[in-house]
């Protein structure tokens, strides 16, 4: 190998650790997104947005939606239909009307699990968190799914 393949191998090397530190850096020094402490982008009932992602999905993705992680902020106002945890301990309130066929599932932070945890079911609140997924209806399992939120917390009881 030639001294001028050497310094351009070690140089490429170089370059490509430069730009690998770069990159973890970014990813890894990111602030995560303070949902609560942003403003709202619409209030809305649990029924109206199930309604517009049932009757134009791509429409309403196009209204809430974004490729690049920052969908709008809602705050959405319900009955409680059914609380649970998940896998991470984290409470998971559906906001839903009997007469409707899918709701909005919201999951806490565990910043934000105490305000869940006091929430009975049949009670009416106001919830904000940022949308991840709209409602849709599943043919093969004939199934509605619900309305995804993430990073909630309880706004007003």
């Amino acid at each position: 190998m030639s001294k001028l393949s050497r310094k351009i191998l070690v140089g490429i090397l170089f370059f490509g650790l430069l730009a690998g530190v770069s990159i973890y850096r970014y990813v890894y020094t990111m602030k995560a997104r303070d949902v609560q402490s942003e403003q709202t982008d619409f209030t809305l009932s649990s029924s109206s947005i199930v309604n517009e992602y049932l009757a134009n999905p791509s429409k309403a993705n196009e209204k809430y939606l974004s490729e690049d992680g920052d969908s709008k902020i809602l705050s959405v106002s319900g009955v409680v239909f059914s609380k649970s945890k998940d896998q991470n301990s984290q409470f998971v309130v559906l906001l839903k009307d009997s007469v409707s066929k899918a709701g909005v599932s919201c999951t806490f932070t565990a910043e934000t699990n105490h305000n869940a945890e006091v929430l009975a079911i049949g009670e009416h609140v106001l919830i904000k968190g940022v949308i991840r997924s709209g409602a849709g209806y599943d043919p093969d399992l004939e199934l509605y799914e619900d309305v995804i939120m993430e990073k909630c917390d309880l706004i007003n009881r």
